[in-house]
């Protein structure tokens, strides 16, 4: 079974729109997370940007992702948002925004789409089921780089290419900077390390420190309950005798912060461990060249 975040959450009534077509990305919440906690969820503007749903060619398939870029700006570097287990709502396509905001031409993908329409699903649990649990690691490696294929057609500078990611995507975080050479600085807010080998997710992130090929900064709560610290300092080690990338990683431990931080719409928000995060995220991806 994949395991996220699910035991922090509050479910909503079963709701489950499957039968109506794809939830729009970017469009409001996801139905697991409902309802939101009021008054707290930041909320980028998109004046100055070219923001909004485009299609990224996967061989003869169409991958819905959400575009966020400075308009009339080339050669932008790009970061790929990946998104927690409920795609990509309204809270990734800001966090898009914040990064374009900054200069940069952000691409969150909406990786679980062939499988289903992860927003749509009002039960954790069939939602893991049905969606979560069928998505292959090496299908989401393929198509992150359709994405940065898509980018430089773009007129962006994939050369400088960040990756980030929360909860399901602080894992794929960590495994894509692995996989592609061309990753320049990779940051991972509160994803898996370990966990058992399956057909569709082979290894996870602790076996493949020895291939890593950027740099990845580890943001993680000392109060998380599903990512336990013993597994955070197993990673330290392995990164210790790791690739040259792995030994320049680094983790960042916010002593009482919960799973899910940074998620600004949800009761596990902490402000002081979120806005520290997003400084050290920010200046990462300077510091390693994507900028």
């Amino acid at each position: 079974m994949v395991r996220d975040d699910f035991d922090l959450l509050v479910p909503s009534q079963g709701l489950s729109r499957r039968g109506f077509g794809r939830t729009a990305l970017g469009a409001g919440f996801a139905a697991a997370v409902m309802p939101v906690v009021a008054q707290t969820a930041i909320k980028t503007d998109t004046q100055g940007l070219v923001a909004g749903e485009v299609d990224i060619p996967v061989g003869n398939f169409k991958m819905p992702a959400y575009r966020a870029a400075p308009a009339g700006k080339t050669q932008a570097p790009v970061i790929f948002v990946i998104s927690e287990i409920f795609g990509v709502h309204e809270y990734i396509a800001d966090v898009a925004r914040r990064f374009a905001k900054a200069g940069y031409f952000a691409i969150a993908p909406e990786l679980f789409v062939r499988q289903g329409d992860a927003q749509s699903y009002g039960e954790v649990a069939k939602l893991v089921a049905e969606v979560i649990s069928k998505v292959p690691d090496a299908q989401v490696m393929g198509d992150l780089d359709a994405c940065a294929a898509w980018a430089r057609s773009e007129g962006a500078d994939a050369t400088k290419l960040g990756v980030t990611g929360f909860c399901w995507g602080g894992r794929i975080t960590w495994l894509y900077a692995a996989h592609n050479p061309a990753v320049k600085a990779g940051v991972a807010w509160y994803g898996r390390l370990v966990g058992n080998a399956t057909p569709l997710t082979p290894r996870h992130p602790v076996e493949l420190v020895g291939e890593l090929k950027a740099p990845v900064l580890g943001l993680y709560g000392g109060a998380d309950t599903g990512i336990p610290l013993d597994t955070v300092e197993r990673m330290k080690t392995a990164l210790a005798a790791g690739s040259p990338a792995a030994r320049a990683s680094e983790f960042q431990v916010y002593a009482d912060a919960p799973h899910a931080f940074h998620a600004d719409y949800r009761p596990t928000y902490r402000k002081p461990a979120a806005e520290d995060g997003w400084q050290r995220c920010m200046g990462w991806m300077r510091k390693q060249g994507v900028a």
